[in-house]
């Protein structure tokens, strides 16, 4: 069996690639681009095939699709940090829904049957009240930024593309999910790197924080690997699904519980940068039907999550530290927060 993963180089998409691989039973492909960063795959990479391919390029999906034939499909790729679809609402727009459609369209023109993913987001509500918490799936769609409409506009394409044409698109609207090699723009991220970086004495003893009351449902990325899996293997084509821990957290205690992992005293200082134009003040996910479905439960829990993040932050900065006390200057994750549209905010 083929799957062909669409980000693979990212987040989810590498955490994802390590779960297929380890099954035993599953050729695995990801598509890259000549820029793609590659470091979160670097130990996978001789398992599985890459295929250079931008996703906005029809002709390099439709030959990338005619190479593979997959048999399964996760779409992740996408423009994900929501401050940025501020800064550029038309590229986040572009990228989302153009490319998803150029990768419904090549799979159409190859004659294949594969079952595919569609990685949608929590973001899609948006504004939430308080008398509509939990969410699932019926929940009223009221999105607050660019990004979020993209999502919904994939979301509602991977319905509208198996409707028309039969393709068996199976859509999961996943809430927040973090653990190791999460990017530091994301706010479970930006703690736990500015965490290990005052811990190195690169940073004075401060965490600059932005909204601290707006509450999360937060899964390790792990077990989201492992949904997405059984998203194909058990879900229905042409459902939409919640995914999601079903337990909120404020912010401001996820800040609590990495400062109580760290090894020295910090404390904490509100940044204006680092707030929202608007933001969703709670989003908690009700997952029921997915569990039902597909029998699916978070494993790892979210002290576990974070320790383990904060473990890969502190290798990371040390290893960064390391590399420009030798000389060379080079920071390996530096492209990061400018690649996202600079600092300002943190993705939730």
């Amino acid at each position: 069996m083929r799957a062909l993963i669409t980000g693979i180089t990212g987040f989810a998409g590498s955490h994802l690639a390590e779960y297929l691989l380890s099954r035993g039973d599953i050729e695995v492909y990801g598509t890259v681009r000549w820029r793609s960063r590659t470091e979160n795959i670097e130990s996978i990479r001789d398992r599985m095939t890459l295929v250079e391919c931008d996703l906005m390029d029809a002709t390099a999906v439709s030959q990338a699709i005619e190479r593979v034939r997959p048999d399964l499909v996760f779409h992740l790729a996408a423009q994900s940090f929501v401050p940025t679809s501020w800064l550029a609402p038309a590229e986040t727009l572009m990228n989302n829904i153009l490319g998803q459609i150029n990768l419904f369209e090549a799979i159409r023109r190859a004659r294949i049957d594969p079952l595919v993913q569609i990685a949608c987001s929590s973001e899609e509500y948006g504004l939430v009240f308080e008398d509509e918490v939990p969410i699932n799936e019926e929940n009223p769609l009221r999105p607050q930024s660019p990004y979020a409409v993209s999502k919904i506009a994939q979301d509602f394409l991977g319905y509208q593309y198996f409707r028309s044409y039969g393709l068996r698109v199976v859509r999961t609207r996943t809430f927040n999910h973090t653990g190791p090699r999460r990017g530091e723009v994301f706010v479970t991220s930006s703690f736990a790197k500015q965490i290990a970086e005052i811990e190195c004495r690169l940073a004075e003893p401060v965490l600059k924080v932005g909204n601290l009351e707006a509450r999360r449902d937060f899964t390790d990325v792990r077990d989201v690997a492992r949904a997405y899996w059984l998203a194909l293997e058990r879900g229905e084509p042409g459902e939409v699904y919640v995914v999601a821990s079903g337990r909120d957290y404020r912010v401001s205690r996820v800040a609590e519980m990495l400062l109580g992992m760290a090894k020295v005293p910090i404390r904490i200082e509100q940044d204006p940068a680092r707030m929202r134009p608007s933001d969703v003040p709670v989003l908690l996910g009700d997952s029921t039907r997915f569990r039902r479905k597909t029998g699916w439960e978070p494993a790892i829990p979210f002290e576990k999550t974070l320790a383990d993040l904060l473990e890969y932050w502190r290798g990371r900065v040390a290893w960064q530290a390391g590399r420009t006390a030798g000389g060379t200057g080079v920071d390996a994750d530096a492209d990061a927060g400018a690649a996202a549209g600079g600092s300002g905010g943190y993705r939730r």
